[in-house]
């Protein structure tokens, strides 16, 4: 009987000693939570609901408002091999877009990010941004395109516009026009939830 016990309590020592799956949150100042309690941000609303549902993720955010493509990339390596994740969400561009950068670097670099994923053994969904159309119709139609372009080539799970429904309704946005508010937050996660729930049972 003693000898049961112990192999018992060795299992479960064992098994709580394995960390659960890993998402991985990469991206700027929308995923950060920028202007808000980052307890309020739809990463936040992400990891409550995935405990709610019982699924066996706990979610990393290392999402840093202001990030590019590039800064992005430089730092995807160590987050990889730091965490480990089953999944990453990968949620940037739109700081490319707002300092005009060159898309075809965008586009490389996400393509780079994508890459670097899927040899560390994550699985990626990426959220794609559009840009205001103050910035001229062949710029936002390149940046929209570079997206897609992305998704296609690399196969990966695709928002094309993780601000749909939100980004033209001020009543969801901050007042600088580009980061939605507390009450959007809620329409962020329904957006990625739609692409990300699926991959939970892979």
């Amino acid at each position: 009987m003693k000898r049961w016990l112990i192999v018992c309590l060795l299992f479960a020592a064992s098994a709580s000693a394995h960390p659960a799956r890993t998402i991985l949150v990469f991206g700027d100042s929308i995923s950060a939570g920028y202007g808000i309690p980052v307890d309020q941000g739809w990463v936040a609303l992400l990891q409550a609901k995935l405990r709610r549902l019982g699924y066996g993720y706990r979610v990393v955010n290392a999402s840093v408002s202001g990030e590019t493509t590039a800064g992005g990339l430089d730092r995807l390596p160590r987050a990889l091999a730091l965490h480990r994740p089953q999944i990453l969400i990968l949620e940037l561009g739109g700081n490319d877009g707002l300092r005009a950068l060159p898309v075809r670097q965008m586009r490389a670099n996400l393509d780079r990010m994508v890459r670097l994923a899927r040899r560390a053994g994550a699985s990626v969904l990426l959220l794609g941004m559009r840009m205001p159309p103050n910035y001229g119709p062949e710029y936002t139609a390149q940046f929209q395109q570079a997206f897609v372009t992305v998704a296609k080539a690399d196969r990966v799970v695709f928002v094309p516009f993780f601000l749909q429904g939100i980004a033209t309704r001020p009543g969801l946005m901050q007042a600088d026009g580009l980061h939605p508010n507390v009450r959007g937050q809620a329409p962020l996660l329904a957006n990625a939830w739609r692409a990300l729930e699926p991959m939970l049972h892979k």
